[in-house]
């Protein structure tokens, strides 16, 4: 058995900006609330490979993973994996937007599998990822919002 998340949000702003603001992953710390850093490791085209840091947890832990994200601005889409999986068997990611009459529809599907001794199972992970992930939709479509509206063109 595997854990799949899909959850999107309907941003009211230009697609260039959606696009823009949301693969500017430097400045992911910016757009998402759990992120305390994204550090660029490598560049090979549109690909890069980047690490991730949380902030810290209740324990002052602070967790951090390599991920590498293949953008492709033409069929408007994002294939992501992680490369250090830490709890994950694996962890890939799939991004698509999509303009709609309402803004740009941004979708993300994660499909993943936990590691047999990881904290939690691929269910829990599940409701834990849905969880996050719409606060941090929910952001990014505020951020991504605002920015349009005060004439951004990232």
């Amino acid at each position: 058995m595997s854990g799949h998340t899909d959850n999107a949000v309907v941003i009211d702003a230009p697609l260039d900006l959606v696009w823009a603001m949301t693969n500017d992953v430097a400045r992911w710390p910016e757009l998402f609330s759990e992120y305390a850093a994204a550090e660029i490791l490598t560049e090979d085209g549109p690909t890069v490979r980047f690490r991730l840091t949380l902030h810290p947890d209740e324990q002052g832990r602070s967790w951090s993973w390599v991920s590498e994200r293949m953008p492709d601005r033409d069929a408007l889409e994002v294939r992501a994996h992680r490369v250090e999986t830490g709890v994950f068997e694996f962890m890939n990611i799939h991004w698509t937007y999509k303009q709609t009459p309402e803004g740009v529809r941004m979708r993300w599907v994660q499909d993943f599998h936990m590691k047999p001794d990881a904290p939690v199972d691929d269910d829990a992970m599940t409701e834990r990822l849905n969880r996050n992930t719409a606060v941090q939709m929910r952001l990014i479509k505020e951020k991504v919002e605002a920015a349009a509206r005060a004439g951004a063109s990232r």
